[in-house]
């Protein structure tokens, strides 16, 4: 719907709206000159413990506000003004002071002129000489006074962006001490090193200065005067009472304080308008005039569509709305106003203005895939599986997904085809999109080695050990890594399924994040936030988070998901209209509890909580117990036994979990030598290596466990010690020493004793001298692994060695006939993910609102 998009201010979304049909939301605002950062992270909190204050009236004096800026400016309590917004103060000012005449340099501010003629004041204009670009000479305004007048300057002027020397105003006003200069300096906190008049401010000038442009603060209407007392008392003599709010008054304190949002406000500025402006030049007909302010003024010649046209196309074709400047005095229709906004947002413009002003419209940038992002209110929410649910929902629906989470922290990793480590969520979900793990889709691989290290591994070789603070300083690299991985992945498949880590609430990590938010906007990813009610306080945990977040963050959150209800989800309606109303999202979808789902944990908090047993000690089962170390690792290796029906697994933490066990598992270690002394310490090794030697309990080592059953273990590079050397459990006969270089291997071998083929992984740093009897054989004919001479005692470096169906039910039935029960001699339970993870999908499918979640991907109209 064609219509005049010309405006008597710029900002005005909801008639932009209404006249084009489209709906506020699908705007992009280019026409009000606000911080393209938006407002600061401290305004939402300070607006939510200030608002029990709307219950009270407001101070009417704002005296904590006017002491704030006494402070910032150095200045008295008697010459400041605050008003609701400097807009109120403009309007005022002619109405206060004893004058019949005002002289307005053109272009500029358009409210000056009305506010003065509404008073029934004489305006005087004078047009700036456009061979100059619109720049003013204060000196030029000598011919135009004659003492005795309002004279309004705007530095840097608006709409142009140009300064106004701020010595030669001074200059001017102690030639005219019978005028009022009234220097508005709305924009003057984008312009480095800016000279303010606030600064050896002679008394007949005032100074207007606004929280709105710098703060992001229309909507409070937040402004302040600096002037002589006199002016002062006039203009509040006459100004509404409680003029302005409790909450704005809060604001502008905080504002006043905060210097640092406006030097990085400044930098960013002065980067993008510079960008936009190049661009924007290239463009042939468009002249870009000088400017230092957060927008530029366009001239269009006559070969162009004019001002309201251009803003029209703009508007209803690209969503774009930039400023008719028309209505400007001493403009004509052949200028438009844009607001220096994102780099993204930018080049909207950009190409917009190509669009509808040449037929050569630049090369199109480098699009993202569409993708999907699933974040969490906590750990152990349910991202991962959620994740792994949608690549295999979009599979089924013919795209070629992939899995995506640029860090993980995890000692559950997993070593592709061709020797890279990575997390095993990620593995998992490549499984749900039927490829082959590759470690682009985890770039970044954190182990934990102590309470405050860990092995730093990027793109799936180990580049390090960091504390956390080398880490955090080791980010920006990391971050790098994580991005070119993503971009690789987007070039070779049709979507990207991403998967956040921990909250993005979580406030201590947030200025350094780049799994989270970070990495959603460069996906430029919509965000679901998956909650996980049977932990309770789900609806809070949506609030909470959304209240944390940077406006920025908040803006690419478009939903959230309930994941793990247990009941009837319809009588969840008020939380999800009370969610609604607190975020302005919504929920859409209420996902089940879903008991036995057969796929590997996504961390050890859920195989400790649902490692014990389903099956009890029923008395066809056989107990193995796993040894609960604290620097455990690759736990999955005992997914498979624990859906076996005759096998009931238990986790070991103390001597007295032995009792009436028929193995015992020492499962991998990340910290071989801090579990080792755990052991030690909690009477575990000792207990151990009594059962090894009675020869009443099979005794299984994987990995590290294979290491703390051996001999001695020493560490000469002090890779997990201070170059320690202990003494083991000694029940193999095996020497283990640490090594630089650690192994990352695929295998296959065959089980020398029952002959049955085993397919798994290695990762370990620990070379081993391996005595006794063998247990695996290679096809190339070396051995691998150890078995006692009892048979009882067995280990190996093999991850995922239970996984094999034959192999492991030939194990289980070993430890059935030692009890005296039958042995089944045949397959119980077949390991197979790939059916769990159609089970998976089907049960989401139903849950979540697939037609809207593909909207925001940009997979459906």
């Amino acid at each position: 719907m064609s219509t005049s998009s010309q405006q008597p201010h710029g900002g005005d979304i909801s008639a932009l709206a209404r006249k084009s049909g489209l709906s506020p939301d699908a705007i992009v605002d280019f026409s009000a000159s606000i911080n393209p950062l938006g407002f600061p992270e401290w305004l939402r909190p300070l607006i939510s413990t200030t608002l029990e204050k709307a219950a009270h009236y407001p101070d009417p004096g704002a005296c904590d506000l006017v002491q704030a800026a006494c402070r910032r400016y150095n200045t008295r309590p008697q010459e400041v003004l605050a008003g609701n917004g400097t807009a109120e103060i403009i309007s005022l000012l002619p109405l206060a002071m004893n004058f019949k005449r005002a002289v307005i340099p053109a272009p500029t501010y358009a409210d000056y002129a009305r506010a003065c003629l509404a008073a029934g004041l004489k305006v005087h204009r004078f047009n700036l000489d456009q061979a100059v670009d619109f720049a003013l000479d204060p000196t030029e305004l000598v011919p135009h006074l004659q003492g005795r007048e309002l004279v309004f300057i705007c530095r840097p002027n608006n709409p142009t962006g140009l300064d106004v020397d701020a010595a030669g105003i001074r200059s001017l006003a102690a030639d005219f001490p019978d005028s009022l200069f009234v220097v508005d300096e709305a924009f003057g906190d984008f312009v480095p090193d800016f000279d303010s008049l606030v600064q050896n401010r002679p008394v007949n000038v005032t100074v207007l200065l606004s929280m709105t442009k710098m703060f992001a603060l229309p909507g409070l209407r937040l402004g302040l005067a600096l002037a002589d007392p006199e002016v002062v008392r006039a203009v509040s003599g006459i100004q509404p009472f409680w003029s302005v709010n409790v909450l704005a008054q809060a604001a502008g304190v905080q504002a006043l304080q905060d210097h640092e949002f406006v030097l990085k406000t400044r930098e960013y500025v002065a980067r993008k308008r510079h960008s936009l402006s190049q661009s924007l030049g290239e463009i042939p007909g468009i002249k870009i005039y000088p400017g230092q302010a957060n927008f530029l003024l366009l001239g269009l010649d006559e070969r162009l569509p004019e001002a309201s046209e251009l803003t029209v196309l703009l508007l209803e074709k690209h969503g774009l709305a930039v400023r008719d400047c028309s209505n400007f005095h001493g403009l004509d229709h052949r200028h438009v106003r844009v607001a220096v906004r994102s780099s993204r947002e930018n080049q909207m413009l950009v190409r917009a203005m190509h669009s509808v002003l040449t037929a050569k419209p630049p090369r199109p940038a480098q699009s993202k895939q569409p993708a999907i992002m699933f974040q969490g209110t906590s750990s152990n929410a349910g991202k991962s599986i959620l994740a792994a649910a949608m690549c295999r929902i979009l599979l089924q629906d013919g795209y070629r997904p992939a899995p995506f989470k640029s860090q993980n922290m995890s000692l559950n990793s997993f070593v592709t085809s061709q020797g890279g480590e990575m997390g095993r969520a990620q593995v998992v979900q490549a499984q749900a999109a039927r490829l082959e793990p590759d470690v682009r889709m985890n770039p970044v691989l954190l182990k934990p080695s102590s309470q405050t290290g860990c092995q730093v591994i990027i793109n799936g070789q180990a580049v390090g050990n960091m504390g956390a603070t080398g880490y955090v300083d080791y980010k920006p690299k990391a971050f790098q890594a994580a991005r070119q991985a993503y971009d690789s992945l987007g070039r070779e498949f049709d979507v990207l399924v991403l998967e956040g880590a921990g909250s993005p609430a979580e406030i201590n990590l947030k200025s350094h994040d780049i799994v989270n938010m970070a990495m959603a906007e460069y996906a430029r990813s919509p965000v679901l936030i998956v909650g996980d009610i049977d932990r309770g306080g789900v609806f809070a945990s949506f609030a909470g988070t959304m209240e944390v977040l940077a406006e920025w963050e908040r803006k690419l959150i478009r939903g959230f998901v309930v994941n793990k209800f247990r009941g009837d989800a319809s009588l969840l309606g008020n939380a999800f209209e009370l969610t609604l109303q607190h975020t302005g999202r919504p929920v859409v979808g209420v996902v089940p509890y879903m008991q036995n789902l057969d796929l590997p944990d996504e961390d050890s908090v859920g195989w400790k909580e649902g490692i014990k047993d389903q099956n009890g000690h029923a008395e066809d089962c056989v107990r193995v117990g796993v040894a609960d170390l604290p620097h455990i690792s690759n736990f999955t290796d005992f997914d498979a036994l624990r859906l076996e029906p005759d096998v009931s697994l238990e986790t070991v933490r103390s001597p007295n979990d032995l009792q009436g066990l028929d193995a015992v598992i020492i499962p991998g270690s990340k910290n071989v030598f801090q579990d080792l002394a755990w052991l030690d310490q909690t009477g575990l090794k000792a207990a151990i290596s009594r059962l090894g030697s009675e020869q009443k309990v099979e005794i299984i080592g994987i990995c590290g466990g294979l290491q703390m059953l051996g001999n001695e273990i020493s560490d000469p590079f002090e890779l997990e010690s201070p170059g320690q050397k202990v003494q083991a459990a000694a029940l193999l006969d095996i020497y283990t020493e640490m090594a630089h270089q650690k192994t990352l291997t695929r295998v296959e071998a065959t089980h020398i004793q029952s002959g049955l083929n085993v397919l798994g992984y290695e990762i370990h740093h620990g070379v081993s001298r391996l005595g006794g009897r063998p247990l695996l054989r290679l096809p190339d004919g070396k051995n691998e692994g150890v078995l006692s001479e009892s048979g009882l005692v067995w280990g190996t470096y093999l991850h995922g060695i239970f996984d094999a169906d034959e192999f492991r039910r030939w194990v289980i039935d070993q430890l059935r006939s030692r009890r005296g029960m039958e042995p089944k001699n045949q397959v119980m339970c077949i390991y197979n993910p790939d059916q769990a993870l159609d089970r998976l999908a089907e049960q989401v499918r139903s849950s979540l609102d697939l037609e809207l979640i593909y909207k925001w991907m940009g997979l459906k109209e």
